[in-house]
């Protein structure tokens, strides 16, 4: 009987901090954020980070990334990930592609090749990689390399969510292939709070499109 008692307590202990470990998680601050153009329509593909200067980096487990090669386009256009990160490239079409980048973030070339590359590329600085093939012109992405774990890219309706973020200050960023303003000068003071919700909206002023258009033939089809 009293080894029965004893197990009951135990598991009630144990349901109360399940529960209370439920509540902490629930209540873990987040981020929403909005970017529009100047016209008011929503802007996708713009990344969202909340920088802490000063603050010591939050170690995370970083995660491998992947950008594809399908149908003679890199996918996604723009992918996001923390500095330190490996990324694969992964050429999915039945002819060779050759990718590159002269981007002082990064530089690096995949000659010639189909399949997948033996070794991952790891992209251990911050900053903007521009991403090229020497075979096909039309072909072009953006890899944002984010120096913090707390960042996160807008979809079709302009939205982002930035969740468990730390309390804290830090300055929310925003950055869009296409934007003519600096990311660093438009960027907003931000307080988080303990469990408290907050939103932020950017609104940006957008260059023309740079893809080749009508693009080549059998562009968009798999070969």
């Amino acid at each position: 009987m009293k080894r029965s008692l004893v197990q009951i307590g135990c598991a009630m202990a144990l349901a109360m901090v399940s529960l209370r470990l439920a509540v902490l998680v629930s209540a873990a601050p987040t981020v929403d954020v909005l970017v529009k153009d100047d016209r008011g329509k929503p802007v996708s593909d713009a990344v969202v980070t909340l920088v802490s200067p000063g603050a010591a980096s939050v170690a995370t487990r970083l995660t491998p990334a992947v950008m594809d090669q399908q149908y003679r386009m890199f996918v996604p256009m723009v992918l996001v990930i923390q500095a330190g990160t490996p990324v694969t490239f992964p050429n999915r079409d039945n002819i060779r592609h050759h990718v590159y980048s002269f981007s002082p973030a990064k530089r690096f070339e995949l000659p010639l090749y189909m399949g997948t590359p033996a070794a991952p590329v790891v992209f251990d600085k911050p900053g903007v990689v521009i991403l090229g093939c020497n075979i096909h012109d039309w072909m072009l992405a953006y890899i944002f390399v984010s120096p913090t774990p707390y960042f996160a890219k807008t979809g079709t309706n302009g939205l982002a969510r930035l969740g468990d973020v730390a309390p804290g200050t830090y300055e929310a960023r925003v950055w869009q292939p296409r934007m003519r303003e600096d990311s660093e000068k438009i960027g907003k003071p931000l307080t988080i709070a303990e469990s408290d919700p907050e939103r932020v909206e950017f609104v940006l002023s957008l260059k023309p499109e740079r893809r080749i258009y009508p693009p080549p033939a059998g562009y968009g089809e798999r070969p």
